[in-house]
């Protein structure tokens, strides 16, 4: 039975950024780590020695990473953002919400989980605020439960 892979719904400029930062990875970053450990290794005895021993773990770290950005890259479903309305809120879509816990206006950008950074306003649509908000219009009101209780979010208005 074949394993169904799920797409990373992307667009054009996020699928650039990872594919920039892999290739900074592979040929900057792998370079400087060799270094790194051919430095540590010319130090002598390898038991002791924590520069060694922390360039390995760099190494490991830089790998991973790697792998997973060759692992989303292989999966991206690229989102012709022509082909999107500001009608309802969807992935990638920027939305301007009223707060009313808060009595305040927020700005969200829907994003796919990968490029989420909830600091910058980037939120999942797999996270309970993103979920409330797509396929909503400007002036619903969206109740979302979160894990600091029930919010209430109104729509003021959806943009790309």
């Amino acid at each position: 039975m074949a394993e169904k892979i799920n797409k990373i719904r992307l667009t054009a400029d996020g699928k650039k950024r990872y594919e920039a930062e892999l290739n900074e990875l592979k040929t900057v970053k792998r370079k400087e780590i060799a270094e790194n450990l051919q430095t540590a290794r010319a130090q002598g005895d390898l038991s002791e020695n924590s520069e060694y021993d922390e360039a390995k773990n760099d190494q490991a770290k830089l790998e991973a990473r790697i792998k997973e950005l060759e692992a989303i890259l292989r999966n991206v479903e690229v989102v012709d953002e022509s082909e999107l309305s500001n009608e309802k809120v969807h992935l990638f879509s920027t939305v301007k919400v009223h707060d009313s816990d808060i009595d305040e206006d927020v700005l969200y950008q829907i994003v796919g989980a990968s490029e989420a950074d909830p600091f910058k306003g980037k939120i999942s649509d797999e996270s309970p605020v993103g979920k409330a908000l797509l396929d909503k219009t400007v002036g619903d009101i969206v109740k979302v439960e979160t894990p600091d209780g029930e919010i209430e979010l109104i729509i003021l208005e959806i943009k790309m």
